[in-house]
């Protein structure tokens, strides 16, 4: 009789049946890939609603009235309407630095991609969606950078890392002998951000030669005497 309750009581081992942590897989990547969507659409629906009304602060209710979701499922992934804002500020940086690498890949020349970089940078303001994407986060830098200091610290350095490793890259292979990798990717980042933001602040729409006289400027200041006499090719 005590053998049959015994065998009649799950082990511990049983409980952690294969079949069983599978079916619970099953139902947390159905759930993860619920969050992961619901996630994504308050940080797209809290970038439209800023810029739309122009502001770093919308009101939760726009946000997911926005995304087509409710107050609990905004609470269930961020804490405060500040770790939204977080999170949209990541989100467009993120995508920049994926942009810039992936252009800047298709240059076999160090100095070349040092080019790409600037060009790449400086023509978000020639592109009207990619310069009223950017405007709100442009007019609020100063008060953005205020309010998040370290996460703005590491935005900027994730933004000029490829732009430094281009630097180091054209130095190393003889092609920039008398750069500072360190203090020119500094100079070239607020030269070229600069440029972009006034333009963007100012709501003008930059010519093809005017991005080439950017580009053309920085790389003359880089190399000095140094620069090569060659063509450039247009384009982003």
């Amino acid at each position: 009789m005590i053998l049959r309750m015994q065998n009649a009581v799950p082990s511990p081992q049983s409980e952690q049946s294969p079949v069983a942590r599978r079916a619970a897989e099953r139902a947390l990547a159905q759930r993860y890939s619920v969050y992961v969507a619901e996630a994504q659409r308050l940080i797209e629906a809290a970038r439209t609603v800023m810029q739309r009304t122009e502001s770093v602060e919308p009101r939760v209710s726009e946000i997911v009235g926005e995304a087509g979701l409710s107050n609990q499922a905004f609470y269930r992934h961020f804490r405060s309407k500040h770790e939204l804002l977080l999170a949209v500020l990541a989100d467009g940086q993120e995508q920049l630095v994926r942009y810039l690498e992936q252009r800047m890949a298709a240059e076999a020349i160090a100095l070349d991609r040092v080019r790409r970089w600037i060009r790449c940078i400086v023509k978000q303001a020639a592109h009207p969606r990619a310069a009223e994407a950017t405007r709100i986060f442009v007019v609020n830098a100063v008060r953005l950078a205020d309010q998040f200091p370290g996460e703005t610290s590491r935005s900027l350095a994730e933004i000029k890392a490829p732009l430094r490793a281009a630097l180091e890259d054209a130095v190393a292979h003889g092609d920039a002998p008398g750069a500072d990798p360190e203090r020119d990717t500094d100079a070239i980042y607020h030269l070229a951000m600069g440029w972009m933001e006034r333009k963007i602040i100012e709501r003008v729409c930059p010519s093809q030669e005017d991005v080439d006289h950017v580009v053309r400027f920085a790389v003359r200041g880089l190399l000095g005497d140094n620069e090569p006499a060659r063509g450039e090719q247009h384009g982003t």
